[in-house]
């Protein structure tokens, strides 16, 4: 995978947004690298996608599936041509994911703070298996003023769980909200492992995924919301639930071509 397949992935979200009147779009755009990121080092196949010595990804912050979908098309776990039914009255593809519904999707979330105590709890499991799988959940910045997500830090941490891997979406969320100052250092006293990079670069997150620790690892990805589009990023409050119309998306779109941002 490479910076270009992130683009292109952006684009079928917002060709997607465009069509069905569906999407977080800026979200979607913060996370695009750190999903492809974490399929690139973990073992999955798309033609078996429940082959049962799998990782497991779980995207904690499911308002954004849409970017999730689109990953997953790009692997080869369906079309994306079957996307294009997001979000519409008995469509498989749901604003939120349904693990029963869509391939390569192993928890169903949609309240915040949800996936990472199911990844602890998967984590576990697989610890007392004494299984090699490991776990990989993806929060964001805005949902960590949930308390489960700081409850599921500590379990992990007091159970050592070094088969977990958390991946945070600092994309500043969080400013509408309760102020997480300095990350890093929160998720250091409750007993992680810690990693800081740029969360738009595919290379430096695939390089910490694949670290190893003996405690549980949280890698905080330093992203944009609307990464890719200078309008999305200005204007990520006002797109926070929104689609392009025709007009806009053209814009869009061009500004991906364009990008220098």
């Amino acid at each position: 995978m490479t910076p270009e397949t992130c683009k292109e992935i952006r684009r079928d979200i917002l060709k997607i947004s465009n069509k069905t009147g569906h999407g977080h779009i800026p979200t979607c755009f913060s996370v695009i690298e750190a999903i492809l990121a974490v399929y690139s080092v973990m073992k999955h196949d798309p033609k078996d996608p429940r082959c049962p010595e799998r990782d497991i990804f779980i995207l904690s912050k499911g308002h954004a599936a849409l970017a999730q979908y689109c990953v997953l098309a790009r692997l080869g776990y369906f079309k994306t041509e079957d996307v294009y039914a997001f979000g519409q009255c008995g469509s498989t593809f749901g604003c939120h994911a349904d693990r029963l519904k869509i391939p390569g999707i192993e928890v169903s979330t949609g309240s915040l703070g949800h996936g990472i105590g199911v990844a602890v709890g998967i984590a576990l499991a697989f610890k007392i298996r004494k299984s090699a799988r490991k776990v990989y959940t993806l929060i964001g910045d805005g949902e960590s003023n949930e308390g489960t997500i700081w409850e599921s830090l500590l379990v992990a941490s007091n159970l050592g769980l070094s088969n977990l891997t958390v991946i945070y979406d600092n994309n500043m969320s969080h400013a509408r909200g309760l102020q997480i100052t300095n990350p890093a250092e929160k998720f250091r006293a409750f007993g992680c492992g810690v990693a800081e990079t740029d969360g738009h670069d595919l290379a430096a997150l695939a390089a910490e995924l694949r670290k190893t620790a003996d405690l549980p690892r949280v890698i905080v990805a330093r992203t944009k919301k609307g990464f890719g589009s200078q309008t999305l990023i200005n204007g990520h409050y006002e797109w926070h639930r929104r689609s392009p119309t025709a007009t806009e998306l053209e814009t869009l779109l061009r500004e991906l071509d364009e990008k220098t941002i």
